[in-house]
This record gives C-alpha cells, sequence and structure tokens, in this order.
C-alpha cells in the first residue's frame, strides 16, 4: 500500500493546470463514451444536522489506463468560522488485477483541482466571448481559487476579477491569493451578489449555501454562470437559462437547483447537454449571446480517479509518498487438499 500524504499530493500537482484540464477532459469523454462505471454517491447526514455530510463516490474508470477506487469526502462547514478548511477528503485506488487496495490518497487538493478544471472546460467551452478577460466569483473559498486558476490556464487574457462573500475580511485574503494567480488583475470589491453577477459576463457560485437564494436577472445576456455549489440558483433561474451538466442522472439529486427543477416540471427538458458530449463534438454548442447558460457539474467520481492515478503514478516515478508493505496480509489461507482415504 502506497500512502501518499498531502504535502506529496501538492508538489506533484503544483503547476500542472494544463496536464490536469487534459485528464479532466478525457474523463469526461471517456464517461460520455459509456467506459466508466458511476454508481450514485452516498450521502452520509447524521440525525438534527442538515447541515454537515460525508459523501463516497466510487467510480470506475476505464481507457488506457483503467483504474477503480472510491472518495471519501466530508463537507462541515461550520468549520470555516474556525479557521479550518470546509471539506477533507481522501481516496484509496484499488488494483484492477485483484481488487487489493493500493494507494491511499489525500484528496482535499485533488478534489479542489478536479473541480477547477471541471469549471474552467466549461468556460472555454460556452462563455459567449472568444476571450473573456472579466470573472466574478461568488463565494471565497479554496474551490474558486482553484477555479480562478484553471479559468486563468483555459483562457489566459483574464485580468478582470470581481468578488463577493458574505465575509469581508475572508474577500481581501483572496484578492492578495487571486493577484498571485493573476499578476497585475484589476479587483473589484462588489456589495451584493447581484453586483457581482452584473461585473462580468463569466461568473462562478462556489458558497456554501443549502437552499436556492438567488436569481440571475441582474445578469446581463450571454453570461455563463459556472454553478460549482449547485445550491445557489432558484428553479426559475434554471428553467429560464440553457442548462449544461456533467451528467444528468448525478445532478439531479440531493435537493440540487436543478433537482428541484425537475421535481417542478416532472423532466428534465432543460437540460440541453452534458459536457462530455460537448467535449466530445464542440459544434454541438453554439453560444447565444442573447441567453443566460448555466453549467452544473456534480463532481463526478471519476475525475477523482483520474488525478488519483496520475498522482499515483507520479509519486511512485518520484518515490513519493510511504509505501506500507505489511499493510495487506502476506498470503492468503488456502485449505490442505483432502486427500481420499484407502
Amino acid at each position: 500500500m502506497l500512502i501518499i500524504g498531502h504535502r506529496e499530493v501538492r508538489d506533484i500537482l503544483k503547476g500542472k493546470e494544463p496536464e490536469i484540464l487534459d485528464l479532466v477532459a478525457d474523463a469526461y469523454r471517456l464517461h460520455d463514451e459509456g467506459r466508466t462505471s458511476l454508481p450514485h454517491s452516498v450521502f452520509l447526514r447524521f440525525p438534527q444536522d442538515d447541515r454537515n455530510r460525508i459523501i463516497g463516490l466510487p467510480a470506475h474508470i476505464g481507457g488506457a489506463e483503467p483504474a477503480a477506487g472510491m472518495k471519501w469526502i466530508a463537507s462541515f462547514p461550520g468549520n470555516v468560522a474556525l479557521g479550518r478548511e470546509r471539506a477533507s477528503a481522501s481516496i484509496v485506488l484499488n488494483s484492477m488485477t485483484d481488487g487489493s487496495p493500493e494507494a491511499f490518497i489525500e484528496a482535499s487538493l485533488i478534489s479542489a483541482k478536479r473541480t477547477g478544471a471541471s469549471a474552467a472546460l466549461a468556460a472555454g467551452l460556452l462563455t459567449t466571448e472568444a476571450e473573456p478577460r472579466g470573472i466574478s466569483l461568488i463565494g471565497l473559498g479554496p474551490i474558486n481559487l482553484e477555479v480562478l486558476r484553471f479559468t486563468k490556464a483555459r483562457l489566459p487574457e483574464l485580468i478582470e476579477i470581481a468578488l463577493y462573500d458574505l465575509d469581508a475580511e475572508r474577500a481581501v485574503h483572496f484578492a492578495r491569493e487571486a493577484r498571485k494567480i493573476v499578476p497585475g488583475a484589476s479587483v473589484t470589491y462588489c456589495g451584493t451578489p447581484q453586483e457581482a453577477l452584473a461585473a462580468h459576463r463569466l461568473v462562478s457560485l462556489a458558497t456554501t449555501a443549502g437552499t436556492p437564494h438567488l436569481d440571475l436577472t441582474a445578469a446581463r445576456p450571454g453570461t455563463t454562470v459556472l454553478h460549482v455549489s449547485l445550491r445557489d440558483l432558484t428553479v426559475d433561474a434554471i428553467l429560464g437559462a440553457r442548462n449544461v451538466v456533467d451528467d444528468g442522472d448525478h445532478v439531479c439529486r440531493e435537493r440540487t437547483s436543478l433537482h428541484l427543477a425537475e421535481q417542478a416540471t416532472g423532466g428534465r427538458d432543460f437540460i440541453e447537454a452534458p459536457i462530455g458530449a460537448l467535449l466530445r463534438d464542440p459544434a454541438r454548442y453554439a453560444p447565444d449571446p442573447g441567453r443566460v447558460t448555466v453549467y452544473s457539474p456534480f463532481g463526478l467520481g471519476v475525475l477523482d480517479l483520474a488525478l488519483a492515478r496520475w498522482v499515483k503514478d507520479q509519486a511512485e516515478q518520484w518515490v513519493l509518498g510511504v509505501q506500507i508493505d505489511d499493510f495487506l496480509p502476506a498470503t492468503l489461507h488456502r485449505p490442505e487438499p483432502v486427500t481420499a482415504s484407502v
């Protein structure tokens, strides 16, 4: 068993935005081709606690280097007020030969970076502006920082950033980090989410909201909204927009905004396409400068596996992590052969 901790994962992923974008795009294509296995995520909730949860994402991804495993990610929003990260995560990878666990990886960065890469790929496909110069970020935690990092890698002309968060101090800290990612950036602080929605035609929502609270009346025609946190937008906002998802079956669950829209309409006709299909055939999607487009990614476990597999390969190449040789039983007990008596 190879144990790969946070620092090793951080060092492996640092500065690898192009590689990660390619890995995530390939995973989406494989998923759209039916070359993955992706059961519904398991949500572990607690009695008298509707805020905290732990989610299990089992998955298998095929292709040239198949992988199987599971991400186990906890979301405790109250951590933020205590100065701790909201989410913590780990991934176990299983051998495709005999099913035994072969790697255990600290996955908070993997989870954040695959989310940022997913949003950036959608931004590159869906924006009505060929080279957007500005982005609005609503909810200023580590996820939107990664969205900014990967969107800048995907859309290098970005230089203007509008920020909104309920916590003004967090916004100031975020701005400092944002300027490291986008040197020379023009940063604007917004007083309301509506002001941020109106500031640019590319918007990322990554809040801890549990119920819809935001419509899109302030968004200009042609705006692309990266609805990463899935529960910010009202049903009317979803139904009034063009909707692209990562997987309709997965995103229409657990009272996401799209799940509520499905319940309100009795179907999913409001979903136009999955991102995997658009990555396989970009000509299938024509941006509409007169309408708002919303991208809602549930966050597929195959993305985590694609990055975890790559991290494991890099760790083995550079001899990183801790190898535990006696994690598994040395041999399996096999019964002695029975010889018939004469």
